[in-house]
């Protein structure tokens, strides 16, 4: 499709706003701050010292993949922030009759304050970011999840009290989650392995990015052979459905492949002592994970879960107030 170009006025108008489209849009030292001023956040949820840097500000929330998570904790993350947040579906939109993203994006900037887009391709949030003058947040696309990267990286840093030098261990597809870890891994300098059946491994751009960092270290293994060794004195070990949203059509094929590739009590009971299991729901139990798991001592995945809507506030007041 023809993509329309900045019109003549407009082009000193795009100097870059903050975009959060991947967890490399923040360095290590802005993303360890991040996390720690997330579990402040949370701390102070609920006291008349929460701070409230959103007065007076609106955040749109675009949503073009269903939600739970994603839309809940970013819609009171804006309220208790002091803003107003409104949430957007294409069929409520013109985006879904024919608006192209640009003009969106150019209408969006004008109104709100930032954009929070669920979308299928990451392709979509480049284009919507390119022309907007007001940040744009990843909610989740095909590449990348990072908005759920920064509560699980909070998570793990609760219950650790560390993230370099971790052993994390993510069992399942080389999906966008899977992305989101690799990123993780070496920005912050912890060893992740990532096993996934032969023909499903992560792509390959992001795990040679990964592997170049000068912190952690990321391996990829196939075969579900190899899932007790790399769970063998892990300190994390996590996963996510066999079938994402729009792979419905796969779910006959890929359940097959990844029938050998469950996260069991017998698995976490080979990672060390304190261990903790994640999952960035929602869950199959019998499938990605035995109920035992899940529902088990080690799971943290509904601190997981509540973490969302901390690490978001930390984003959105580092997006939204920096200068």
């Amino acid at each position: 499709m023809n993509v329309p170009a900045a019109l003549p006025n407009e082009r000193a108008v795009l100097a870059r706003p903050r975009h959060f489209l991947t967890l490399r849009d923040l360095g290590r030292d802005e993303l360890v701050q991040l996390i720690a001023r997330a579990s402040e956040l949370k701390r102070l949820r609920g006291t008349p010292a929460h701070p409230k840097p959103l007065a007076g500000k609106s955040v749109g929330i675009l949503l073009e993949k269903s939600s739970t998570r994603t839309r809940i904790s970013f819609e009171v993350g804006v309220f208790e922030l002091g803003g107003l947040p409104i949430t957007l579906k294409p069929g409520d939109i013109q985006l879904g009759r024919g608006e192209t993203i640009e003009d969106s994006a150019r209408m969006f900037s004008r109104f709100l304050h930032a954009v929070v887009f669920r979308t299928s391709t990451h392709d979509r949030l480049v284009r919507l970011s390119q022309f907007s003058t007001v940040p744009v947040i990843n909610g989740l696309c095909d590449l990348h999840h990072p908005t759920q990267l920064l509560a699980d990286l909070q998570t793990v840093q609760e219950n650790l009290g560390h993230l370099e030098g971790a052993r994390v261990v993510w069992v399942g597809d080389g999906n966008n989650m899977a992305h989101s870890w690799i990123e993780a891994a070496s920005l912050l300098g912890f060893d992740l392995t990532v096993v996934c059946p032969a023909g499903y491994e992560p792509d390959a751009g992001i795990v040679q990015a990964a592997q170049q960092s000068a912190r952690g270290t990321v391996r990829v293994l196939t075969g579900a052979a190899a899932i007790d060794d790399a769970c063998r004195d892990a300190d994390v070990v996590t996963t996510d459905v066999w079938v994402s949203m729009g792979q419905e059509g796969e779910s006959g094929a890929r359940n097959a492949v990844f029938s050998d590739f469950t996260v069991t009590p017998a698995r976490m009971k080979l990672a060390k002592s304190g261990a903790i299991f994640l999952h960035c729901l929602p869950a199959h139990r019998g499938e990605e994970v035995a109920a035992d798991v899940i529902d088990g001592p080690w799971s943290r995945v509904w601190d997981e879960a509540e973490n969302r809507l901390h690490s978001q506030k930390a984003l959105l007041e580092l997006l939204l107030t920096s200068p």
